[in-house]
């Protein structure tokens, strides 16, 4: 009688072991956190009158500590981690673009083909050890550049206008273009219109600004996928 007492207790004993390190593990389990990004995206701009492409990453989460990249393919492109204060105290946003070669001297096919169409998930951990993760979808679906663009100056007015954009640039993809806006720079000036504009007004206030001579400015063809195309030109001022 006395060794199944013993054998018993040892059995209870062993269950109870088991149970409250399954219990423990099952905490820090759910200790383990998913966190989404905020925002992920990567995206295209080409200079349509450079003939330069590049590809642009932004993505803003809180307190993240080390992220990664992954293509569609699964291959890690990009790899980032916080020491010192940032891994203490964590990151928030982050916005890089790679090299910008000329399609000149490295031909568009290869340049996409470093950087396919698909699915690209971010991965990494906050500083509080949770699972952190975004998706960011390219395309590439590239607007051609807007053209006939002028810049009229009367006084101190100046309007800037260009033809809309409907297609890709010529020797680029068929993908269907959908332009959701147009962003002016003249530097620092920098305006968004909605897809369906043609022409701005630059501030008078800011014209008187400018020093006379030639300024140099920028109209961008924003695609639904965030892929741009810039267009460069200049006007004179008095």
């Amino acid at each position: 009688m006395a060794k199944c007492m013993i054998t018993l207790a040892v059995l209870v004993a062993g269950g109870l072991g088991f149970f409250f390190g399954a219990a423990a593990w099952s905490n820090r389990a759910q200790a383990v956190r998913k966190v989404s990004l905020e925002e992920a995206r990567i995206i295209i701009e080409y200079n349509s009158t450079a003939n330069d492409l590049g590809f642009q990453v932004f993505l803003d989460g809180e307190d993240w500590k080390t992220l990664k990249i992954l293509d569609p393919n699964g291959h890690t492109i990009f790899e980032v981690a916080g020491k010192g204060g940032f891994g203490r105290l964590g990151l928030t946003e982050l916005f890089f673009e790679g090299a910008e070669p000329l399609l000149d001297e490295f031909p568009l096919e290869d340049l996409l083909a470093l950087f396919p169409e698909g699915k690209y998930k971010f991965v990494g951990t906050t500083v509080a050890g949770d699972a952190l993760s975004g998706i960011a979808t390219l395309t590439h679906a590239v607007p051609a550049g807007p053209s006939n663009v002028t810049a009229e100056v009367a006084g101190n007015s100046v309007v800037i206008r260009w033809d809309p954009v409907t297609s890709p640039p010529e020797g680029f993809p068929d993908r269907k273009i959908e332009i959701v806006g147009y962003q002016i720079i003249v530097d620092p000036f920098q305006v968004t219109l909605p897809g369906s504009s043609t022409s701005i007004t630059v501030s008078p206030e800011f014209i008187e600004s400018l020093d006379a001579g030639v300024h140099g400015f920028e109209v961008l063809a924003i695609d639904a996928s965030g892929n741009q195309t810039i267009t460069e030109s200049s006007f004179t001022t008095p």
